[in-house]
């Protein structure tokens, strides 16, 4: 073990932390630390006086010495031990706060003159059951850094010898803390390379390196070399911090969700092990590229490879705004479905009792993880299909995915939502005795409420809440027994209108639109790079029939199919589905106009400036305004205000059946007018 440092009382305290130690070190450490309320200022201080009551340099005050060196936080800081690599990481990115910059370096400058980064100080780390805050001997030194739960605390011990340190109790779990990256001389050079240079240069070919070794997002990757791997405090990055990495708003948020699902430890495992062993080498022009292949490499140990997607593929998800699942989850889920959670394998589900009523359950709640797939790819399949291009490896894997699905709904252990019975239909399960009968539901657990199961559809009753009031009852219902039959029947006309949840998506899946359009994917009717969305390629004899009848030339045929059909025929939209440059974009467009076919205009939210006649219908954002006929063609119902604020419609037809669906009205005198 290195030389002890000078004995000191608790009284004194040196270092630069200690005018630093206040709230601040929370978001500065935020998302490599658990129960961030339970931070207090004092933290620093804390730590530091653990480390020298360990190698016998601090004496806690109070009777016998009992008092301990107090706890920082709820004790999640000695996963630091071995791991501080990750908060080195942080403390050394361009895109850190200049406030949270100081804290960093400060404990990384503490940490450097604690037994913690002694590479061979015989450190341990683990539970006990205890009330005792500390102990020492001559045989080493034992620290409780956590609050008790059930008698339960959290300690790191130091042996001095070959016997085992003196215990605070009964050790339930025990481990020696990792060595890695971080010794006392790594430390203090780092620290003091970001005092004297500022921190390293950023470099976005690192993040380039890190999408290509991982799969992941550009976003994420960029938070990932910045260290910076939850949406730890608000706002999640200011505008400095998105400047540096070079995000937008929407960016940074998706990246932040697509890191969501590691822990604590697991970001500061990813990043322990991820800085050279001279820190000088993070100012050297390529010295951020070493990080990303280091990183790469931790990621694809914990979470394996995805498949590569195109920037500009993630960049349209990006921009779908999904609530679910970033940019990058949603287009696994496409690329390699069977890897994903809650799709690799069937699912067992039963219904079980909460604070909140009766819910559906499995072993590992990998049904959250397949509702949350559900019900953001199975929407946004028919915008997969119509505005990615052929050969994109996310369009690519749209057969794949709806198989794989269809596959888990077969799976008879599988139970899904089907929302509150419609109006009239009943307020308790006693009134939908006569619809589902009288049979009680069997799961693992006895529910608290009343229910029936009829062997398709379970109905429970709702928890009565504090103030006496009862919810309607719920629906569930297993999707392998769902078809056309007498029970099917009786669970759809119960649950019509806006209350049928997951039921909608299931009937579209097994449907022949959906089938139809994966024929279509798998047909490769279009050349690799094409659109199904540009007529010329996808219904080029309707393009043809249109120019014919019209008397135009096929450029203006198309662009006129896509203003009938397209719910967001926007000049970018058609000049990437088309392959247009502005010139030819505008050239088609006058020749509408000159007919009389179009109107040129100015609209909120249009991204154009040619419109159907008729009426038009505004909408505010996610939301798409569009034509009243053309709303109607593709069956989007208008909310009670008459204007657009509801999602696209599930598709039901392929788009050259709406492109030859829409040009047969206009044919019948049925156009827009």
């Amino acid at each position: 073990m290195t030389q002890m440092m000078t004995k000191m009382t608790g009284a004194e305290t040196t270092g630069t932390w200690a005018a630093l130690d206040d709230h601040g070190v929370v978001p500065a450490l935020g998302g490599l630390i658990d129960g961030t309320g339970m931070w207090r200022p004092g933290a620093l201080g804390a730590i530091e006086r653990t480390g020298r009551f360990l190698t016998g340099t601090w004496d806690p005050p109070g009777p016998e010495g009992e008092d301990g060196p107090g706890i920082a936080g709820e004790g999640s800081w000695v996963r630091f031990i071995g791991r501080i690599g990750a908060v080195a990481l942080r403390a050394a990115a361009p895109s850190t706060r200049p406030e949270r910059r100081e804290r960093l370096l400060a404990l990384l400058e503490m940490w450097a003159k604690s037994p913690f980064a002694d590479p061979g100080a015989r450190v341990r780390t683990g539970t006990v059951v205890t009330e005792r805050l500390s102990v020492r001997d001559g045989r080493g030194a034992a620290v409780s850094v956590g609050w008790s739960r059930a008698g339960r605390r959290t300690f790191v011990d130091l042996r001095r010898g070959d016997a085992d340190p003196p215990g605070l109790g009964e050790i339930e779990e025990v481990a020696e803390v990792p060595r890695g990256w971080g010794s006392a001389e790594q430390l203090r050079r780092l620290t003091s390379l970001v005092r004297e240079r500022g921190p390293m240069p950023w470099d976005p070919q690192a993040v380039a390196l890190l999408c290509e070794g991982t799969g992941m997002g550009h976003a994420a990757a960029s938070l990932a070399l910045a260290g910076l791997l939850e949406r730890s405090y608000v706002p999640f990055l200011d505008e400095h911090e998105r400047e540096v990495l070079r995000l937008k708003v929407a960016e940074a948020e998706d990246g932040a969700s697509e890191l969501a699902r590691l822990t604590a430890l697991q970001r500061l495992e990813l990043l322990a092990e991820v800085l050279p062993e001279d820190p000088a080498e993070l100012w050297e022009p390529d010295g951020m590229r070493g990080v990303a292949e280091r990183i790469a490499e931790a990621w694809r140990a914990l979470r394996g490879r995805r498949v590569v997607v195109p920037a500009r593929t993630l960049n349209a998800v990006v921009g779908l705004q999904l609530l679910r699942l970033s940019a990058a989850d949603f287009c696994a889920a496409f690329t390699n479905p069977a890897a994903e959670p809650g799709l690799s394998a069937p699912l067992d589900t039963w219904i079980k009792n909460s604070e909140y009523g009766p819910l559906v359950t499995d072993a590992q709640w990998d049904i959250v993880r397949f509702e949350d797939r559900l019900h953001t790819v199975v929407p946004h399949l028919g915008w997969v299909y119509a505005e990615l291009p052929a050969g994109d490896p996310v369009r690519e894997g749209l057969p794949g995915l709806v198989r794989l699905l269809l596959e888990r709904l077969d799976h008879p252990g599988l139970l899904l939502r089907a929302g509150n019975p419609a109006a009239g239909s009943g307020r308790t399960v006693a009134d939908l005795h006569d619809r589902f009968g009288f049979r009680p539901y069997a799961g693992p657990e006895r529910l608290d409420v009343a229910s029936i199961d009829d062997g398709l559809t379970v109905v429970t009753d709702g928890a009565v809440d504090r103030k006496g009031h009862q919810p309607p009852p719920k629906l569930y219902f297993r999707p392998a027994f769902y078809g056309d039959d007498e029970r099917s029947r009786t669970l759809a006309a119960a649950t019509s209108g806006f209350h049928r949840q997951d039921l909608p998506l299931v009937e579209w899946l097994r449907g022949p639109a959906c089938a139809r359009i994966v024929e279509r994917v798998e047909s490769a009717a279009l050349p690799a790079g094409a659109y199904e969305s540009n007529p010329a390629a996808s219904a080029p004899e309707v393009v043809a029939r249109v120019a014919g009848t019209l008397g135009v030339e096929e450029d203006a045929a198309a662009l006129y199919l896509q203003l009938l059909a397209l719910p967001a025929p926007t000049d970018r939209n058609v000049r990437t589905w088309n392959g247009w440059q502005a010139p030819r974009h505008q050239k088609a467009a006058g020749v509408l106009v000159e007919r009389g076919l179009v109107a040129e205009d100015k609209r909120p939210r249009a991204g154009r400036k040619v419109f159907l006649p008729g009426e038009w219908i505004h909408a505010k954002k996610p939301y798409q305004p569009m034509e009243a006929w053309k709303a109607e063609l593709i069956g989007l119902r208008r909310s009670y205000n008459r204007r657009l604020e509801n999602p696209l419609p599930l598709p039901t037809r392929t788009l050259p059946e709406l492109f030859a669906h829409a040009w047969a009205l206009v044919e019948k005198g049925q156009g827009p007018a």
